[in-house]
């Protein structure tokens, strides 16, 4: 079908992907970005670490598997055209005791899996040579893993949609999705845009969003918040590229790591904090009605019975810088809590079955006309390219089944 309006919801990074790839691949239509903000990027786009994941760490056949390995290949070419930051600066995912070693085993052989390149396992003296300062009796090295920044990414995305014929309406916050019998409303206080296919990528409201369309109400979002301490400029310089800590299974996050910036600045974190708001940044930030949400889903109480203690370490780590550093400096003992400074924040929209599943796979639904991402966490920037070729190839009914 030609000269259909489609409307995105949503101007971070996969939103604005998916309206490049659109204009591109359907010239004739006209394509849509509604963002609540007053720019593209605010929220998760804009806050995160900035790291182009390799694949090491997802189901193989999982659509984060797939996705991640297309959009970094896709990604990496990207920006070497536009000129934006991409460097491979190599991560060590480092076992610091023998209760490590079945993880790190695990943890390798999916990434062989998924065919994460030249990935290879370094003992002790060999990760001295990568990275001088840090501890680990092995790791899993991955010279491909890169870093960029995202924000400059997603503008570019925004760019290139512009220049192809489509449109991005800031400050436009969707407060209705009504279907038509020509079509779908999408109401913006007293604006109405008439489209005729509509892809919620709304990130932290991406279930409520989908919810204005008739989506089931799970899975729902629960936001946490990842903060990040950053090193001081004195130590900068201990750590090279990123090092991160073998990953509990039972959680999508990845633990607290080191990361070098692109700027050359190294951060450390971030955490997992439950937040009070879906975008509470601080502490401090409060919603009563997104608290009240997160409290009355089903799936937030059973995930808090199971993991409560976890939860309680986590908040204690929020509070002490020196509870906080304690776990990163298993791995570079020469950065303490004198050697950080308080740094940002972001908040991850995590989806939470109503069972207490964690959702770790994307989740991509469709509803007739309407698509919606109801879940992208990271890797969703590195994916953000493929992310873009599949819901694209979704709505045109192609060989592919949305998730």
């Amino acid at each position: 079908m030609a000269d259909q309006v489609v409307a995105i919801v949503g101007a971070g990074i996969v939103g604005l992907a998916i309206g490049r790839e659109l204009a591109h691949r359907r010239p004739g239509d006209r394509i849509v970005v509604l963002e609540k903000e007053d720019h593209v990027a605010a929220h998760q786009t804009g806050h995160n670490s900035g790291v182009v994941h390799a694949g090491i760490y997802y189901q193989p056949g999982s659509l984060k598997a797939v996705l991640c390995a297309r959009g970094r290949s896709l990604l990496r070419d990207y920006c070497t055209e536009r000129g934006l930051p991409y460097e491979e600066c190599g991560k060590l995912v480092v076992a610091v005791d023998d209760e490590e070693i079945p993880r790190l085993n695990a943890l390798e052989a999916r990434a062989g899996d998924n065919a994460v390149p030249e990935l290879r396992r370094v003992n002790r003296s060999e990760i001295r040579d990568i990275e001088p300062f840090a501890e680990g009796i092995a790791a899993l090295y991955s010279p491909r893993t890169a870093i960029t920044d995202f924000r400059r990414v997603a503008e570019s995305y925004a760019a290139d949609l512009v220049a192809a014929g489509g449109e991005v309406w800031l400050s436009r916050s969707v407060d209705g999705i009504t279907r038509t019998a020509s079509g779908i409303e999408v109401v913006m206080g007293q604006e109405v845009l008439r489209a005729d296919r509509v892809i919620v990528c709304a990130g932290l409201h991406a279930d409520t969003v989908a919810g204005l369309a008739g989506a089931e109400p799970g899975p729902r979002i629960v936001p946490f918040r990842g903060e990040y301490m950053n090193v001081v400029a004195a130590k900068a310089d201990m750590v090279r590229g990123l090092v991160y800590p073998v990953p509990d299974p039972r959680y999508p996050f990845l633990g607290v790591h080191f990361t070098r910036r692109v700027s050359g600045a190294v951060e450390v974190g971030p955490n997992a904090v439950l937040a009070f708001a879906r975008e509470g940044y601080r502490r401090s930030h409060l919603s009563a009605r997104d608290f009240a949400d997160t409290l009355r889903w089903p799936g937030f109480r059973r995930m808090a019975r199971q993991h409560w203690r976890t939860g309680v370490e986590e908040i204690y780590g929020s509070l002490s810088a020196t509870a906080y550093m304690r776990k990163a400096q298993r791995y570079i003992p020469a950065i303490g809590a004198a050697d950080v400074v308080r740094g940002g924040s972001g908040v991850r929209a995590q989806a939470l079955d109503a069972d207490g599943t964690l959702v770790d796979d994307f989740r991509i639904d469709r509803l007739g006309a309407v698509t919606a991402v109801r879940n992208a966490p990271s890797p969703a920037a590195t994916s953000s390219l493929a992310i873009a070729e599949y819901v694209v190839d979704v709505i045109e009914d192609k060989d592919t089944t949305a998730r």
